[in-house]
C-alpha cells in the first residue's frame, strides 16, 4: 500500500490529503503533547530489561487491590503489558484510558516475564475529545484494533506513528474518519499485509483504479473488474491520491476493506473476532452519517 502524503483542506467540495507524515508534523495546534523522542533507549539489565519510551496505553484492567495491568504501545520496542502500581487509583486511573499518551518506563528481572512499569501522563489525551463521544469511540476503536492485531514485544515503529497520526486529527471531525482508514491500512503494512494500490492486478493500468480484490488486496481497473463486481472490495478515492475527493459512503467503503484484511489476514488466523470497540464506532458512524 503506498502512503501518499495528505491533508484535509476545505472550500466548495471538500477536498482531502491524508499523509501520517503531514499529520505527524503539522503545525496545526493539537491537544496531545509530544513526538516521539529517539533518546529514549531500552538497556539490559542481567538477564532482564528496562527501557523508557514514548507510549500509548491500548487498555487497563484491574489487579489486585489498587494495581493494573496495563497494555501500551510504544514508539521503540513494540507492544508491552506490565503492572502498574496504583494503576486502579483514583489518581492514576484517568490517566490509563486508551488512547493516553504516557512515558513508559519499563522494568522486568527476567526478559520473559510480565514486568512493571511507571506511567507518567502526557498531554490531556483523551479528556480532550470528552465532548465529542464519536471522536472517543474512534480512539477507543483505534487502541483495540492495535491491541488485538499488534505481537507482544515486537517493534512496529510505523504502528505507533500511525496511531500518533489518528490522535491528532481525532480533534478535526472532518477528516479523522478517513484518516483512521489509513491507520488500519498502516496497520496492515507494518505487519507484512499492505495492500498493493499501485497499479491493476490483472492489467497493470494505473488508470481508473475502483475495485480491491478479496483475496490479494490488490487494485483492480474498472474494466478488469466489471464481471465480478459484485465480489469485488470497493476502492475509495481517498486510498489512491494526495487530491482525491471524500465522497458520501467512501468512509464506509473505507472501513469494509481494511476490516475484510483485519479479519482475513490477522484475526481470523488468531481464532478471534474484530473487537467489539471497532464493530461500536462503524454503528455509531453509521448512525451520525459519517460512512
Amino acid at each position: 500500500m503506498g502512503r501518499d502524503s495528505a491533508q484535509g483542506e476545505q472550500g466548495g467540495e471538500f477536498r482531502i490529503k491524508l499523509s501520517l507524515a503531514f499529520l505527524r508534523h503539522t503545525s496545526r495546534p493539537d491537544r496531545f503533547a509530544v513526538f516521539p523522542s529517539p533518546s529514549r533507549k531500552g538497556r539490559g539489565i542481567g538477564g532482564g530489561m528496562e527501557f523508557e519510551d514514548d507510549a500509548f496505553v491500548l487498555s487497563a484492567r484491574a489487579h489486585g487491590e489498587a494495581g493494573a495491568i496495563v497494555e501500551f504501545l510504544t514508539a521503540q520496542h513494540g507492544k508491552y503489558a506490565a503492572h502498574v502500581a496504583g494503576g486502579a487509583s483514583r489518581r492514576l486511573k484517568p490517566f490509563l484510558q486508551p488512547g493516553a499518551q504516557v512515558i513508559a518506563r519499563f522494568r522486568a528481572r527476567v526478559a520473559d516475564q510480565l514486568g512493571s512499569a511507571s506511567l507518567e501522563p502526557v498531554g490531556e489525551g483523551p479528556s480532550a475529545l470528552f465532548d465529542d463521544r464519536l471522536a472517543l469511540a474512534g480512539l477507543a476503536a483505534a487502541a483495540a484494533v492495535a491491541a488485538g492485531a499488534l505481537p507482544e514485544r515486537e517493534p512496529h515503529p510505523g504502528a505507533y506513528l500511525a496511531f500518533e497520526a489518528l490522535t491528532r486529527a481525532l480533534v478535526h471531525p472532518d477528516i479523522w474518519p478517513a484518516v483512521f482508514v489509513r491507520f488500519e491500512a498502516g496497520l496492515l503494512q507494518d505487519l507484512g499485509f499492505g495492500l498493493d494500490l499501485s497499479k491493476c492486478a490483472a492489467t497493470g493500468t494505473m488508470d481508473d483504479l475502483i475495485y480491491v480484490s478479496p483475496r490479494t488486496g490488490r487494485a483492480v481497473s474498472r474494466d478488469a473488474g466489471e464481471p465480478y463486481k459484485d465480489r469485488m472490495l470497493k476502492l475509495p478515492p481517498f486510498m489512491l491520491g494526495a487530491q482525491a475527493g471524500l465522497g458520501p459512503g467512501d468512509v464506509g467503503a473505507g472501513l469494509d476493506l481494511t476490516g475484510h484484511f483485519l479479519e482475513a489476514f490477522i484475526f481470523n488466523p488468531l481464532n478471534r473476532p474484530l473487537p467489539p470497540a471497532r464493530l461500536w464506532l462503524v454503528d455509531r458512524l453509521a448512525e451520525a452519517g459519517r460512512l
